[in-house]
């Protein structure tokens, strides 16, 4: 698989990685446990089988439109397959502009089938992440907003890239030249 994500400015970056390291030093699932250099804070906008040449162009025009200002809007926590931890971010008419061109990108040219629905609009629910388990629960019940450093007021999302789950690998997908 493919994803399709964005990267928060240096200073919202930094925010979420200290985010990580509290969960870290409380014994809590973190992010931060995640030693691979692809590892950063993001925004998941799809991810798709591959990214065909239909694709990548529709992408290029997401890619256009950054850097976009967002809020984070408070602690928000999953109970999917996995529990998640996580800031949300206001859902905005920018913010969903730009997240159903990335989800038009790769549903137009991907098998049916193929993609998450949990990422189609009107279900996706934009959050960065700052923990991740398997065991059921695990966020529930504690004081973790006490816990974690307050989120930014001022963020950017700065730049599209995608993450190839099979072989590791990150690309920047930049504008159209």
């Amino acid at each position: 698989m493919r994803t399709v994500e964005v990267l928060l400015d240096e200073t919202s970056e930094l925010a979420v990685r200290e985010a990580w390291r509290r969960l870290a030093e409380a014994g809590l699932p973190s992010q931060a446990r995640h030693r691979s250099p692809t590892n950063s804070p993001h925004l998941t906008l799809a991810a798709c089988p591959e990214l065909t040449a239909p694709i990548r162009w529709e992408l290029a025009g997401v890619a256009a439109a950054l850097p976009l200002p967002v809020r984070f809007t408070g602690v928000v926590r999953f109970e999917r397959p996995t529990s998640v931890l996580a800031w949300a971010l206001e859902l905005d008419s920018a913010l969903a502009d730009l997240h159903r061109r990335a989800w038009e990108a790769v549903s137009s040219d991907s098998p049916p089938g193929t993609l998450n629905p949990l990422h189609e609009p009107g279900r996706w629910s934009p959050h960065v992440t700052l923990g991740r388990t398997r065991r059921p629960g695990t966020f529930t019940g504690r004081r973790i907003p006490e816990l974690l450093p307050a989120p930014p007021l001022s963020v950017h999302l700065t730049t599209l890239r995608s993450y190839d789950t099979d072989t590791g690998t990150l690309e920047i997908l930049g504008p159209r030249p």
